[in-house]
């Protein structure tokens, strides 16, 4: 079993190059941070939406974001995202034309139910969701939604009620409005949603160290200066 071990006198290092207010941030932002949902986007190629998933992503506290890359390669817009892909971990499926499958073989494997997305006829309306369970949601390609292969592989599915003549919402839209709501249920129910103290230390760690200009010049002088 592999064991992260941080290195608590680099750390306090690196510390003394960030301010008291930002070292704060990091620490509560960390409070609300969650892996208990997950979110996966499927062949997203216009850029504005699949980066302002990110952004809600990074707003409700999802730290995890799975993309999917079968078609369309999909670009982070620093205008959109307005540098929350910063502070996310995002893990790219690329490799070849099966990617859905490995993408959600992996998240299953992690303990994740995997909820597409759409109007299915079995589809559980947003305010019915069960949010004591570990959930990837996975949004499909503007036009067409989520493919076949998650359809098939798919152990639930979820819809936003709409009353209107309208039948689909844009997919930064319909991110926005699951997330703000399973992450307030989660947050005021019993379950365990939290990371766990190590999860804390390495994230906390990695953002330190994106927040510091030359960071690696930075440790290279604090590894001198232990010889």
């Amino acid at each position: 079993m592999f064991v992260y071990m941080i290195d608590k006198k680099l750390l306090n290092y690196l510390e003394d190059y960030l301010t008291a207010k930002r070292k704060t941030l990091f620490k509560n932002v960390l409070e609300n941070r969650t892996r208990h949902f997950t979110v996966v986007l499927e062949d997203i190629y216009q850029a504005h939406n699949a980066s302002a998933v990110v952004r809600t992503c990074d707003i409700f506290g999802i730290q995890d974001v799975h993309i999917i890359e079968n078609k369309y390669t999909n670009k982070v817009s620093r205008h959109v995202a307005k540098g929350s892909q910063k502070w996310l971990n995002q893990y790219r499926y690329r490799e070849d034309g099966d990617n859905t499958k490995m993408c959600l073989e992996r998240l299953k494997a992690k303990g994740y139910q995997i909820i597409a997305t759409t109007p299915h006829n079995d589809s559980c309306v947003l305010q019915d969701f069960d949010i004591s369970k570990k959930a990837a949601f996975v949004f499909g390609v503007e036009a067409a939604g989520v493919s076949d292969d998650v359809i098939d592989h798919a152990d639930g599915f979820l819809k936003i009620p709409m009353v209107g003549f309208t039948e689909s919402l844009n997919i930064s839209v319909a991110a926005a409005i699951i997330l703000q709501d399973v992450t307030s249920k989660l947050r005021n129910s019993d379950v365990d949603w939290q990371l766990s103290n190590e999860e804390k230390e390495i994230l906390y760690l990695n953002w330190v160290k994106t927040t510091i200009k030359n960071v690696e010049k930075i440790e290279e002088r604090y590894f001198q200066e232990l010889k």
